[in-house]
């Protein structure tokens, strides 16, 4: 098929090009000896071979020959014959015309083209030949290709487009042997908790996989598979509405298309004894090209912590201290494998799947000191939790996706088709010990067991087309339905002494499903005049839910009709390398699996959460003003002005409710409709190339946020905040390059509306009320050292550590008229990881086929 479609593109073009000679192409009286034209039974053949003397298929073997023009009045090269290798190199060009000199040209993806001038001229005079033997022709390697697999090239740090900012993290050191979450610490404008939970401009953005929304977390998927990472700040009509005021995180994988092969081998070891290895391997022959990844993390966390909370809303008030350690096992697995088929050079099918395992086995151990505050007195108690439990998730997903590349320039078609899903299972034991005192007398104990188990499936299916109207107009459109199940049991069950068995806890245990559908559309229009750009674009949504409780059969939904979402961008040009940036957006968020969920979770009574199945979504109006600045060597300058207003906010809200386990009144953490909410202020990106050796991206944001509960008991007062991230890039002698990064973030109010993700269950809320607290100001620095080895730096060492000063902790106030409370945690304090990781790879288009042919062509000297 491939030699097929090379010989009629051949074809195509030669007759394409006589066409556009006068009289079919035809040479003036004269130009030939006699008047004639010229004989065209000329045979051409030969071997191509690489600098090895192996034998190169598929490569690309054309003749031109020096005609005149009547048309220009000048002579000009016409193609007269082409054709490709075999696969032992040989090829047979026939028909070649015999009189005047002819040039040959081989040109081959890695090596340096060969150009030779052929005649068929006898030397002794006499007749031309009508067969030529041009014998072996050796390729010469072309070293700078070479260095694109061998080699790291330097990337721009930061990439800015009208409707996002793309960060090259594949020289973030920090990050080897981690996860996205350690990815994500290095990315400007990105916000990463201890928890692993990622906010923008103190909101939570939607997180992206390839383009596409996903329900990983970032702890579930490698760094060494990153490519980039692409901020959207203000998300244009063609992605997603949902995310709210925060927009969009798009994660981009690593995907090499080069012919022949590689690779890079990784392992590593962090200072607590957890090992991580992977493996990315590419490989690239004629149609097909095939990519994997693979990665292995163990878990190995460790967490120290304690709540301090009074209680109003008792009587007596209560006064309670919980002091927390926590420990990580277990480990987690991330596989993918892509392939792609070229079936001619404008249609391409990709299948890509993916294998996700996670078994996690916290261990925790929770001493509660509990005063009862009497008008006569206080009461003092203390008891002992010991938890031991274990998570387990499965996964799989599996993506088909097709582009078409029409014969117009800039127009092409795309449709994929994505599905993921999965299953988890998780038990904890809690045995709770009573005393009087802390070292104290043993009075009682209390042994619970939560089995739990679930199931979900994602599917969605995309259609996007793009249609290049004039050389600066462009018209894109596509329809996209996104089709969500999510299945949620859990049982709770208690120790009874007397029978030595557990019974089952009715108003404890809940079984819970939940049906989601979105479907939308959308159409952008871009163009420019002069040096003003536009892109204007709308996109339409609709959606429903439907969510029963399994176990009394009552069933919740909602449906909402459909909303449009206009977007709006401009752009000036300025001289010297400037430009200023104007977007308008309007986005949505819709409430998840978790807020809607009408179960209250009492499994810590200190923090009972609870779901809310009236919920609403909210809309999110953005102004976002930017200017950027670029400097001769590639620095840039950008500063950003925003402002977010958000109706019917989701918030996380601490109320005084009636614990349907015990029957008396107790704080709930649940989720409320707030009336509105807004953020805004300046955001300011600076990448800099500062030597040859050293540069360095910062990033400062200050911002103001306020929710507006509509009543007086949950108002928070607005906070002006900054945010700010430092990155250093050093280049030093002998091969080492040295990463250092810092972060702070300044007292801030608690972010809303935290997303979770797949296997994630229900999310430990903390008394996390975005509108009721806030949370203290903290700094981090993280280091990295690497050093290079071999020829082309292929084998490298990684020396990493976290939170170098054990600075990077929670500290969050919360309050109402209820309670009043301060929770404190710190997580993997001075974190220490070593990675060695090995980098392989040939470029070599006859990769497969040398080897399927080494037992015929003995002398094509072929190992593998």
């Amino acid at each position: 098929m491939q030699r097929i479609f090379w010989l009629i593109a051949l074809l195509t073009f030669t007759v394409a090009t006589y066409a556009q000679m006068p009289g079919g192409g035809a040479p003036p009286p004269g130009a030939f000896p006699g008047g004639g034209r010229p004989a065209a039974n000329g045979h051409l053949y030969g071997k191509v071979l690489d600098n090895d003397g192996k034998p190169l298929p598929y490569t690309s073997v054309i003749v031109f020959q020096n005609k005149f023009d009547s048309a220009s009045g000048t002579k000009k090269d016409v193609l007269v014959k082409g054709a490709i290798t075999q696969n032992n190199g040989d090829f047979s060009l026939e028909g070649v015309p015999t009189f005047g000199p002819l040039t040959l040209k081989i040109s081959a993806t890695g090596f340096k083209q060969y150009v030779q001038t052929v005649s068929f001229k006898k030397a002794g005079g006499g007749p031309p030949s009508t067969d030529k033997d041009l014998g072996n022709i050796k390729l010469t390697a072309d070293v700078s290709q070479l260095n694109e697999v061998t080699v790291t090239a330097t990337k721009p740090l930061m990439k800015v487009d009208m409707d996002k900012k793309v960060f090259d993290v594949t020289q973030n050191i920090a990050s080897v042997g981690g996860t996205a979450q350690d990815v994500m610490k290095n990315v400007p404008s990105v916000n990463v908790d201890i928890d692993g939970n990622m906010t923008m401009r103190n909101a939570s953005p939607q997180l992206y996989l390839d383009g596409r929304p996903t329900t990983l977390t970032l702890d579930q998927i490698p760094a060494d598979a990153i490519e980039s990472v692409e901020v959207m700040t203000a998300p244009s009509a063609k992605y997603d509405a949902s995310g709210g005021g925060a927009g969009i995180v798009n994660i981009v994988l690593k995907k090499n298309r080069k012919t022949g092969y590689n690779g890079n081998l990784r392992a590593g070891v962090d200072s607590r004894g957890g090992l991580n290895g992977g493996l990315d391997f590419n490989a690239r022959q004629g149609k097909f090209n095939l990519s994997a990844n693979a990665m292995y993390h163990q878990n190995r966390d460790r967490t120290t912590g304690y709540t301090n909370r009074t209680d109003y809303s008792t009587t007596p008030n209560l006064h309670t201290l919980q002091e927390n350690t926590q420990t990580g096992g277990g480990g987690f697995m991330f596989g993918r494998v892509g392939l792609d088929y070229f079936m001619n050079n404008r249609t391409t099918f990709s299948l890509t799947g993916t294998k996700v395992h996670g078994e996690m086995t916290p261990k925790s151990t929770l001493d509660i000191f509990t005063d009862s505050l009497f008008n006569t007195g206080t009461t003092n108690s203390f008891s002992h939790r010991i938890t031991d439990g274990k998570r387990v998730f499965n996964g799989n997903g599996l993506e088909l996706a097709m582009k078409h590349l029409f014969p117009h320039e800039g127009d092409e078609l795309s449709v994929t088709a994505n599905y993921f899903g999965g299953t988890n299972k998780n038990n904890s034991l809690y045995t709770t010990n009573y005393y009087t005192a802390k070292g104290g007398t043993y009075t009682d104990n209390e042994i619970q067991k939560i089995n739990g188990n679930g199931k979900m499936s994602h599917v969605t299916v995309q259609a996007d087309y793009v249609k290049q109207l004039t050389a600066k107009s462009k018209l894109e459109a596509g329809v996209r339905g996104q089709f969500n199940y999510t299945l949620n049991k859990n049982a709770t069950y208690y120790y009874n002494d007397e029978t030595g068995q557990y019974d089952l806890s009715s108003s404890s245990s809940s079984n819970y499903e939940n049906h989601e559908n979105i479907l939308a559309a959308y159409g952008t229009f871009s163009s420019s005049v002069k040096n003003f750009s536009y892109k204007l674009g709308v996109r339409a949504e609709r959606s429903n839910y439907d969510g029963k409780l399994i176990n009394t059969g009552e069933k919740f939904s909602n449906s909402y009709p459909v909303s449009l979402f206009p977007t709006i961008f401009l752009s000036q040009k300025l001289g010297h390398s400037q430009e200023l940036q104007l977007s308008v957006t309007r986005r949505i968020n819709r409430p998840n699996f978790f807020q809607l969920i009408p179960f209250a979770d009492s499994t810590d009574k200190l923090n009972i959460t609870k779901g809310n199945p009236a919920l609403v979504p909210e809309f999110t109006q953005s102004f976002e003003l930017s200017y950027m600045k670029t400097f001769r060597n590639n620095s840039t300058f950008m500063a950003s002005g925003y402002y977010k207003r958000t109706s019917n906010t989701i918030t996380s809200y601490i109320d005084s409710q009636t614990d349907e386990t015990t029957g008396s009144t107790a704080l709930i953490n649940t989720y409320i409709n707030a009336k509105n909410s807004y953020t805004t202020g300046a955001e300011i990106t600076l990448v800099n190339y500062l030597t040859k050796w050293w540069d360095m991206n910062t990033n400062i944001n200050t911002y103001n946020s306020k929710v507006n509960a509509g009543t007086s008991e949950v108002q928070n007062d607005a906070l002006w905040s900054v945010f700010a991230k430092v990155n250093s890039n050093f280049k030093l002698p002998a091969n080492f390059e040295l990463q250092l990064t810092g972060t702070y973030q300044s007292k801030t109010n608690l972010p809303v509306n935290q997303q979770k993700g797949f296997g994630d269950g229900p999310p430990n809320m903390q008394a996390q009320s975005s509108s009721q607290g806030y949370i203290k100001g903290f700094y981090g620095v993280d280091a990295a050292l690497k050093k290079s080895f071999l020829k082309n730096k292929a084998l490298t060492a990684t020396l990493s550590v976290n939170d170098i000063f054990r600075s990077r902790k929670t500290d969050q106030i919360s309050y109402s008229t209820y309670f009043t409370q301060e929770y404190t945690r710190l997580r993997n304090p001075q974190f220490v990881r070593l990675n060695l990781a090995y980098r392989f790879g040939k470029i070599d288009a006859s990769l497969f086929k040398r080897k399927a042919n080494s037992t015929m062509d003995t002398n094509s000297g072929m190992q593998m």
